[in-house]
């Protein structure tokens, strides 16, 4: 029976993933923007690939688990790429808390139940995860036990504590760190693996909007002042992806492989300074 890869999010980094991994499978593109996956599903049959599509809105139970039965009833589910996200640029702190945290939380939980034996899984986070300051024991705690919905009901998640989005996108981001940590026991269960990736600053249209945005200036000094010197592309970000999902990894889950060229390393040694 065909494998199925689920690509939720088909920006720069989800069309690359999508066409590294989707042959010999059937590829089901996911977003919310309906002209963005027909567009993407037009080139990808073009050039030979078997794509499906269906619009999904991440913050959304009951859409996220039509798109899980889609999946399933065209085969065994054997790899989920979660790429959707808002930038701190893109949307409002409310709108940011429900795409990139409760989205995330959803999508761990509803695939959890339908992913095929052996399968794996991967959530695109970032690397402003590891640049706000780390939970307490009991905030993490919290992450763990409060269903995907409430999250937006901790104090620590409200608009008064975060107060504007960049903070929320970061504290999103870290938060997905222990999602994905935590969902690897459900993963585990069915016989399946689940991590992160937090990208660095990468050269997509969300990450060239970024760099215009105020915070700008501090995102160049961290690519400038890094190991690499360079902005990361799409491709970098699908070579890891590939790696976690391939039997190499089959040891590797509930861990995030940040891949930013050291520009976190920049910030934490104080070469490149907030």
């Amino acid at each position: 029976m065909t494998e199925v890869l689920v690509v939720i999010g088909v920006g720069g980094m989800g069309e690359t993933i999508a066409r590294r991994q989707a042959p010999g499978k059937i590829t089901v593109l996911a977003d919310f923007n309906e002209a963005a996956i027909e567009a993407l599903a037009e080139r990808m049959t073009t050039d030979g690939f078997d794509v499906r599509t269906q619009k999904v809105d991440v913050s959304s139970r009951e859409s996220l688990t039509a798109l899980a039965t889609l999946a399933a009833s065209l085969g065994p589910i054997t790899q989920v790429v979660h790429t959707a996200g808002l930038s701190p640029t893109q949307a409002p702190l409310e709108a940011i808390l429900r795409v990139d945290l409760v989205g995330v939380a959803l999508m761990l939980e509803i695939f959890a139940e339908v992913v095929a034996p052996g399968a794996g899984g991967v959530v695109i986070s970032s690397s402003s995860g590891y640049l706000v300051p780390a939970f307490t024991p009991e905030q993490e705690q919290l992450i763990r036990s409060t269903a995907p919905e409430a999250l937006v009901d901790l104090d620590f998640f409200s608009a008064e504590t975060l107060g504007n989005p960049g903070v929320a996108y970061g504290v999103s981001k870290r938060a997905n760190r222990v999602q994905v940590q935590n969902a690897s026991a459900a993963w585990g269960e069915r016989g399946a693996r689940i991590n992160s990736v937090s990208p660095g600053v990468i050269s997509t249209a969300m990450g060239r909007q970024e760099l215009e945005s105020p915070s700008g200036a501090f995102m160049r000094a961290m690519v400038e002042n890094s190991g690499t010197g360079r902005l990361g592309t799409p491709s970098d970000i699908a070579d890891g992806v590939t790696f976690l999902l391939g039997q190499q990894a089959s040891f590797i889950t509930g861990i995030d492989l940040l891949i930013d060229g050291g520009s976190v390393a920049a910030v934490l040694t104080g070469r490149a300074r907030p």
